[in-house]
């Protein structure tokens, strides 16, 4: 009886220490992908994925969602992504959602590498092609074209990012079991799929109207993970919404091509004036901050620095014609030169990260504007009679005020002015300025009192 309860001891020891085979679905953790992909999007997801294997076993998620909405996004971010998602230790469930988004160019990269892909009804995923910085048409422009052409790229340097792209997705499409063929089309020929086809060509596992439909799919299924091999249980399943930390918040607001130009635009106009106007310095302070601000966003962003002198240059341009007028010339040609370097600022076809047509030419616009209206101004300015200055008093007439040491004294525009005349002068009579000499004003006697000053 006693041999009976040991080994029973015993087989309860070892049930209790065996590693468990299902995953307990107790919480799920849900982080956003909304936008272009950039450096905060990779922070925020990368930051996320960390903080969930960082908690302790009763609090630990046991499923990571990234829900995803996005047009595409740089290379860099997308593999930083993608690298934690293949290092986790917790299923990571790629759900491209709400109806209507998209999972395209590095997005379907990302939906690639996850344990489980899944789709809301009418959304897409594809084109994703990589475009090669510098070039004006890439073969993988993401179009959303379900039937592509078939293109070829035209470089040596253009086939050699083509074929590493297509290695690396068909390299995820092996290890989570999806279509490698269609997965190469989508990096060679910028193809796309809508859910049902995706659905349908194994480029996904799930077709879900919503997160609690997602979460009811999910329930059984069996993911392969670094170290072991679960079954989600998602049956009683608490969903946690990560939300981006106000860091994360401002690196993406100020990582937005749009924004970084306009800070940047900002900046050069509050330097500009300031070193023109020297004050108390806050155009100065607001220039340098916006400048520095565009710079760091400019760092993580693929920018070609001859659009940023061209920038400079044309503003300079402009403000120099607001100083020195040539008649519009060098307004005219700041404002063509602030155009294309605006245009070739963002070195990347990228639909994503490309500026505004609209912004480009509301700042060109201001800035054409701003210069007209000052040169206007200065024009008006110099066809105006002089009215005041020294050139003014030549002409006037005064009456002597005193004579003080046997110098006498008159008044014109408030102040007293020391004359000489060819003739004795005694306070009343009226003199009219012939010319000056210094600070002395050479007058003719008058006949008659005829003040007009």
């Amino acid at each position: 009886m006693l041999k009976i309860r040991i080994v029973l001891l015993l087989l309860l020891l070892i049930l209790l220490f065996l590693p468990p085979t299902v995953a307990a679905g107790n919480k799920a953790w849900v982080l956003d992908i909304r936008g272009p992909i950039g450096v905060a999007t990779t922070e925020y997801v990368v930051s996320g994925i960390d903080s969930a294997h960082a908690m302790i076993t009763m609090d630990k998620p046991e499923l990571i969602i990234l829900r995803m909405d996005t047009p595409g996004g740089l290379d860099n971010a997308m593999r930083q992504i993608i690298q934690r998602i293949l290092s986790s230790t917790i299923p990571v469930v790629g759900y491209v959602y709400p109806q209507g988004g998209r999972a395209a160019s590095a997005g379907t990269y990302i939906l690639y590498a996850t344990h489980i892909a899944a789709m809301a009804p009418a959304t897409t995923l594809g084109a994703a092609t990589p475009v090669q910085i510098g070039a004006s048409q890439s073969p993988g422009t993401s179009d959303n074209d379900n039937h592509p052409q078939q293109t070829q790229p035209a470089s040596t340097m253009e086939r050699k990012i083509t074929n590493d792209a297509i290695a690396y997705i068909e390299g995820l499409a092996d290890l989570r079991g999806r279509n490698r063929q269609w997965a190469a089309e989508a990096v060679r020929s910028a193809a796309s799929l809508s859910a049902s086809d995706a659905l349908k060509n194994q480029v996904i596992n799930i077709i879900a109207l919503d997160t609690a439909d997602l979460l009811h799919q999910l329930q059984g299924r069996r993911v392969i993970l670094p170290d072991k091999e679960v079954i989600l249980d998602t049956s009683d399943t608490e969903l946690v919404t990560v939300n981006a930390t106000w860091r994360q918040e401002f690196l993406s607001v100020i990582s937005n091509p749009s924004i970084a130009y306009v800070l940047m635009i900002i900046g050069v106009y509050g330097l500009i004036f300031e070193f023109s106007n020297p004050g108390v310095g806050v155009l100065g302070i607001v220039g340098a901050a916006c400048i520095l601000l565009a710079l760091y966003a400019f760092q993580v962003l693929p920018v070609n620095y001859v659009g940023v002198c061209l920038i400079i240059l044309g503003v300079g341009l402009m403000i120099t014609e607001a100083f020195v007028p040539s008649f519009g010339i060098f307004g005219i040609v700041g404002t063509v030169v602030l155009i294309i370097g605006s245009v070739i600022l963002i070195d990347s076809p990228e639909p994503a990260l490309q500026i505004a047509w609209p912004l480009i030419f509301s700042v060109a616009l201001v800035s054409a504007g701003f210069t007209f209206l000052t040169f206007t101004m200065l024009f008006k300015n110099r066809r105006r009679p002089v009215v005041s200055g020294v050139g003014t008093l030549i002409g006037r007439t005064a009456q002597v005020e005193l004579i003080h040491k046997t110098q006498a004294l008159i008044r014109l525009q408030g102040e007293l002015w020391q004359v000489q005349a060819d003739s004795p002068l005694k306070p009343g009579d009226c003199v009219k300025v012939i010319s000056r000499d210094g600070l002395i004003l050479n007058v003719s006697k008058q006949p008659e009192v005829q003040q007009n000053g």
